[in-house]
């Protein structure tokens, strides 16, 4: 398979080192940096260019890897070209934690036919998928160590600025989804200095149906997650390093670690997992990669943060399905709340130059203020027409992307 580079990461550098293992080609390089760790990360008889327009050829290359170091305006509406012309891309996630950005996409997505498979291989490795049975087991009182009350998730971090920690929780929050299913509310605990509150920011997601999940940030030398289930009668711990984060331009497969029942390591190629999924596509597998939704909820989940912690309180979340449809029902709701109050407005204005222009004599000034009943009777109907609209149009909703997971991953 021929890749092509849009700008690269650290994440993108682990798909890089894939597929030179795989036997894979990098055929272009656009928007790369000239200097840093991943500067040197393709060879140097590889085209470059500035600009993504080349990415466009389907000839150049069969896919196309999109890095988040160095993210530009530039760099966004390249991303929104190609999958308006249908390519299929790996994106690093999250490359911006724009939610409205990621749901344009998702949109695109839908018109275009295009592939968007985010850089999110965490939930499909092994123990995860022992974690979902552990708490199924728990649910159904299946499980020795009963059932699970609490999952504890701590995230250490070298960097723990404000965008350093939404990131992180923007990569968790996929497992959050899968583990404990959609939450409906997030509160958030921190300091009260709002540039301290990052460095301990905990982060509570609850919901009806879900086991409640604590996320927090610690600080830690080497950048990792551990996941602890607490059950009634236990816990069960998985420490999952980071290594691919330290910005190395070949990163190495650290182990991961079960604890708890039983102890055991079991080594993990996320750049080998992904490139896996890009030459797969969209065929069956036992549990479901992450689809762009996916992704675009966990940046939504990571976005809602500062809200909850500039408020001091829970947020509810809804779970809106975004579509072309609703959409446009959104946006003639706030027309139509609009056009109430310009017509109050032009009602006032009316009654005013009316009375000025009999008292003055002028004549045109008050056929001017007799016609404005026409004037907003005319707009109330283009706007009511407007209604059918999607009706003439056959407007859509999406359909969901396969390998979407919803709650929890699928399986066969």
């Amino acid at each position: 398979m021929k890749l092509g580079l849009l700008g690269v990461d650290a994440r993108i550098a682990e798909a890089v080192s894939a597929a030179a293992a795989r036997g894979d080609t990098i055929s272009i390089g656009c928007d790369l940096p000239t200097a840093g760790p991943l500067a040197d990360l393709v060879a140097a008889d590889v085209p470059r260019d500035p600009s993504w327009q080349p990415l466009l050829d389907s000839r150049v290359c069969d896919a196309i890897l999109v890095g988040g170091d160095g993210w530009t305006d530039a760099r966004a509406d390249g991303v929104r070209a190609l999958v308006q012309s249908g390519r299929t891309l790996l994106l690093s996630h999250p490359l911006t934690l724009s939610m409205l950005w990621a749901y344009e996409l998702d949109m695109i997505r839908t018109d275009s036919g295009a592939t968007l498979i985010p850089f999110l291989p965490d939930r499909l490795h092994p123990f995860i998928r022992r974690l979902q049975t552990r708490i199924e087991a728990g649910l159904a009182g299946a499980d020795p160590l009963g059932t699970v009350e609490t999952i504890m998730m701590e995230r250490r971090l070298v960097d723990r600025s404000r965008d350093a920690v939404l990131r992180a929780l923007a990569i968790d929050a996929d497992l959050i989804r899968v583990l404990a299913g959609d939450p409906s509310r997030l509160s958030t605990l921190g300091a009260a200095d709002a540039d301290a509150a990052w460095n301990t920011l905990a982060v509570g997601f609850s919901g009806p149906t879900q086991v409640p999940v604590r996320w927090q940030v610690v600080r830690g030398e080497r950048p990792g997650l551990r996941i602890t289930l607490v059950h009634a009668r236990g816990s069960t711990t998985v420490d999952i390093p980071d290594d691919s984060l330290d910005g190395a331009a070949h990163p190495t497969s650290a182990a991961w670690t079960w604890s708890g029942d039983h102890a055991e390591t079991l080594a993990f190629d996320r750049g080998r997992v992904m490139l896996d999924e890009l030459h797969r596509g969209r065929e069956p597998t036992m549990i479901a990669p992450a689809a762009w939704s996916d992704a675009a909820r966990a940046i939504e989940l990571a976005e809602t943060v500062p809200r909850s912690l500039a408020r001091g309180r829970a947020i509810d979340l809804h779970q809106e399905e975004f579509t072309e449809l609703g959409t446009f029902r959104g946006t003639m709701a706030s027309l139509g709340c609009g056009l109430v109050l310009a017509t109050l407005l032009v009602l006032v204005l009316a009654t005013l130059v009316g009375g000025v222009a009999r008292e003055a004599g002028w004549e045109w000034g008050e056929r001017i203020a007799g016609i404005w009943p026409q004037v907003v009777l005319a707009v109330l109907g283009l706007f009511l027409a407007l209604q059918v609209l999607p009706l003439l149009i056959g407007a859509r909703t999406s359909p969901p992307e396969e390998g979407s997971s919803g709650d929890r991953p699928r399986r066969e």
